[in-house]
């Protein structure tokens, strides 16, 4: 499993990858592999606000149905449509076009609360001890 660098990730399995004030956010390949073969994605529309820790979509996988939640606070700018109708995507490509959404962050300092790569691998670790 692979956790790139150049994300930062949340305590939840969700990972986010920031460019200016816009962050996209996806289940990290832990997540997914945890979940196995997803085979439901529901995902809330654009526009729609969220606070950091509220949950904005269900994974539904073959094992179980998890929320996913969000790791910053801020308004949907655009949502991966095509993972609702290939759900298939989040397990084969997590970190690229299975991401889920876009968000416009409000405070950017909530940024600061999640993980490195290497201290989610850390907890990753910690976590299935």
């Amino acid at each position: 499993m692979t956790s790139p660098e150049d994300l930062k990730y949340s305590k939840e399995h969700e990972w986010v990858r920031v460019s200016g004030n816009i962050v996209t956010i996806g289940i990290s390949d832990y997540a997914q592999d945890q979940l196995g073969e997803i085979v439901f994605v529901e995902l809330p529309d654009e526009g729609e606000e969220f606070s950091k820790d509220d949950a904005f979509g269900v994974v539904e996988s073959v094992k179980s149905v998890n929320d996913i939640y969000a790791p910053i606070s801020g308004r949907i700018v655009e949502v991966n449509d095509p993972v609702v109708d290939s759900p298939e995507i989040v397990n084969e490509d997590p970190y690229g076009e299975g991401w889920l959404i876009k968000i416009e962050v409000e405070d950017t300092g909530e940024l600061k609360e999640l993980m490195t790569a290497k201290q989610y691998e850390a907890y990753i670790k910690e976590e299935s001890e």
